[in-house]
């Protein structure tokens, strides 16, 4: 069965987007997080995203600025079979892109994990990732903790209603300072 791993920058205050849904401060890492997506690109198959985060994701991957600034992580974006999650159908209008909505959205992304193929990634998608947690869907988090602090803003898990614990199983070290840091529900 494919893994379900989601990838999310937090800040050291436990923020994953500052006020007003600024996450432009984690693009600061320098050249550490684009070796370890690269690297970890190679074991995804499937890029899985809310309707939110997808739209931010549309807008910036297929275009030339994102081609010319990261090559590699822009290939992978467009080129990948992407799955937005979404209260209602909508247009993707981005190529490889499967809209998942409907009743049982959790079931269908059960079912998305039993297909053949490799690991599936979530980046960002926060009320998402609370939904997957909250009904045991998520395999991995990998969370890439950033040496700031926004000081206010959106913590990963809100509106989760449950303790969850999970242990962590790996952690990386970056130039920049951010430490990546790998969990599995217990």
């Amino acid at each position: 069965m494919r893994k379900l791993i989601l990838f999310m920058n937090m800040s050291l205050d436990g923020y994953v987007a500052g006020p007003g849904g600024d996450i432009m401060a984690f693009h600061n890492g320098g050249d550490d997080f684009e070796a370890f997506s690269a690297e970890g690109s190679n074991q995804v198959d499937a890029i899985l995203l809310g309707h939110t985060t997808y739209e931010m994701m549309k807008a910036y991957w297929p275009t030339p600025e994102a081609a010319a600034s990261s090559p590699e992580i822009a290939r992978f974006m467009n080129e990948r079979p992407k799955y937005a999650v979404s209260h209602q159908p909508f247009e993707p209008g981005w190529q490889h892109v499967t809209v998942i909505s409907g009743d049982d959205v959790i079931g269908d992304i059960r079912k998305l994990k039993t297909q053949p193929g490799q690991n599936i990634m979530i980046f960002g998608s926060n009320n998402l990732c609370a939904s997957l947690v909250a009904a045991g869907v998520l395999d991995e988090l990998q969370i890439m903790l950033n040496p700031f602090v926004f000081g206010g803003g959106t913590s990963l898990f809100e509106g989760l209603c449950n303790k969850m614990d999970f242990r962590l199983v790996n952690t990386q070290q970056f130039p920049s300072g951010n430490l990546l840091l790998s969990y599995v529900p217990k």
